[in-house]
Formats: structure tokens, C-alpha cells, sequence
């Protein structure tokens, strides 16, 4: 398959031992009741294997409404997986999940959503600090706060359940060149951490401005913690929900998926300038 073959939102690609992990969101009915996740496997980011299916969501009870935004992190030897799905309460969260391989089977970790219980959430991510402290970061979503925000809270050092309580790190209206109004919502979702150059810690988020729009932040503390600073935008092109990997030639990448449209996302990949200062998407 080729990438314009491949109709998935939020691509998360894992880079091992010569070969590339595409997973994401199976984008019809917009993720919802899809029943797990797949990974597309290839050596050249343009031609990929059919999909492998590596969680079956139904087989947990977790089929429940979306199946979101999966993404796939190497730690201490073991492969975790961190998705988006609705528990019984009906509030999304985030599940760990972890494996022996890359191309599963995963398996639920956490006893539930690691996001608070009674918070609408999605789309963790994890961050391990300098002191080896892992973190989830993730976004309380606009439909319950109206001006949706990133947080940031401390796990167990296995990853199966929070050590401490979220700590905000800023809101949606916060995004470079907005506006914010009384009553107005804003989105966040996506968020993914990057260690540039000069140790600078840079944060990608998403959220619609005229478009579905890929966002960057860095933090001026240089810890997860922040304060974040928004920078000017990386992708204002209906395209969004991205991840920063580096390829096989040891060069920076983005993927993301755009356009944002039902039945016509696709995973699109550019090449990423890091200027000490920020990151910047050459087309």
C-alpha cells in the first residue's frame, strides 16, 4: 500500500531496527466503534504492508465509542501503546496498553483511564523527563471546558496508573495568533513532545484556526512543566495531530494527517528544519 491508499487519522510512526511502525486512527465514522487499531509496516515511509491489526478493542469491552489516536513508545524494552477510548461513564480518556513487539498483540495495562475520572480527555502522550520521570501528557477537551487546555501529570515508573494530580500547561486560545473570546471554544488535541537542538524542549499541539492547524510551543524552562511559549505555526494547511520521528538518514520528520476531512485523510510526511530557535516544515 502507498500512503494515498491509506485512510487513517493522528499517524504515529515508531522507527526500529530498520523498519518503520505507521499506526493511527481508523478513520471511518470518524474512529468511532472501529474495534482496535492497526499497524502499517514498511523500510521507505511511501510503501507500507497491508494493515496488521495489533489491538482488538471489542475483545476488552473497550469498543464502546471512539478508538483514538494511537501511539506506540519503546521504554525499559517494552512496547506501550497510549489510545483514547470512552469508558462507561461515557467521559473519553487514555489507556496504556503494552506489548512484547511492536506488532502486538497489545493488551490493556491500566486498570481504566489514566486521564481523571469524570474529565472529558484525549490523546495522551508519554514524555519521560531527564530524571527518568515518565509523564502523560494530554488535553482536557473543549466539549466539557469550552477553552480546552494541555496538562501534564506524572506516572508510575511501569505506566499503569497516575502518580500525582494533572498540572496545567496552557489553554487552546493560547495558540499563536488568537484571539480569545468569552464563550468561544478551543480545541487542543495532539500533543507530542520533541528534544531539539540547544536542549530546547518544543511541544506540538492542534487545533482549528481558519483550518485544522498544526501548532508549536516550547518551553522555557526546558522542562515538561513549562512555561510554554507559543511560536508561530508548523502546518496551517488542513492538516494536523502530528508526530516528529527521525527517519532511517537520521533526518527530522513530520507526519500528520491531512486533510482533515472524513474519508479523505491521509498520512503526509515532510522533512523539518531545526534552527536552534524553533522547528520549521520545509514543503
Amino acid at each position: 500500500m502507498k500512503n494515498k491508499d491509506i485512510n487513517i487519522r493522528d499517524p504515529f510512526v515508531l522507527c526500529e531496527n530498520g523498519t518503520y511502525y505507521m499506526y493511527g486512527t481508523r478513520a471511518k465514522d470518524f474512529g468511532t466503534h472501529t474495534g482496535g487499531f492497526d499497524v502499517y509496516v514498511g523500510a521507505d515511509l511511501e510503501n507500507w504492508s497491508e494493515p496488521i491489526p495489533v489491538f482488538d478493542s471489542a475483545a476488552f469491552g473497550m469498543n464502546r465509542d471512539v478508538n483514538w489516536a494511537p501511539e506506540v513508545h519503546k521504554y525499559h524494552g517494552k512496547y506501550y501503546m497510549f489510545a483514547t477510548f470512552t469508558p462507561e461513564n461515557g467521559r473519553r480518556g487514555t489507556w496504556s496498553l503494552v506489548s512484547d513487539s511492536p506488532v502486538g498483540p497489545f493488551r490493556p495495562l491500566s486498570d481504566g483511564a489514566l486521564t481523571p475520572d469524570g474529565w472529558w480527555s484525549l490523546d495522551g502522550t508519554l514524555y519521560v523527563a531527564k530524571d527518568g520521570v515518565p509523564y502523560l501528557v494530554f488535553c482536557h477537551e473543549h466539549v466539557q471546558i469550552l477553552n480546552g487546555t494541555v496538562c501534564a501529570m506524572p506516572l508510575t515508573a511501569d505506566l499503569a496508573a497516575p502518580a500525582g494530580e494533572p498540572v496545567l500547561l496552557f489553554h487552546g486560545s493560547d495558540a499563536c495568533g488568537v484571539t480569545a473570546k468569552e464563550g468561544e471554544r478551543y480545541v487542543t488535541d495532539g500533543p507530542f513532545l520533541w528534544r531539539g537542538e540547544n536542549d530546547r524542549l518544543y511541544m506540538m499541539w492542534s487545533t482549528c484556526t481558519e483550518s485544522y492547524t498544526q501548532c508549536l510551543a516550547v518551553s522555557e524552562s526546558g522542562d515538561v512543566t513549562g512555561p510554554w511559549r507559543q511560536l508561530p505555526h508548523l502546518f496551517t494547511e488542513d492538516g494536523g495531530h502530528g508526530m516528529l520521528f527521525r527517519d532511517l538518514n537520521g533526518r527530522v520528520r513530520l507526519t500528520l494527517h491531512c486533510p482533515n476531512q472524513t474519508d479523505y485523510e491521509r498520512p503526509k510526511f515532510f522533512d523539518v528544519t531545526d534552527t536552534g530557535d524553533r522547528l520549521e516544515v520545509r514543503k
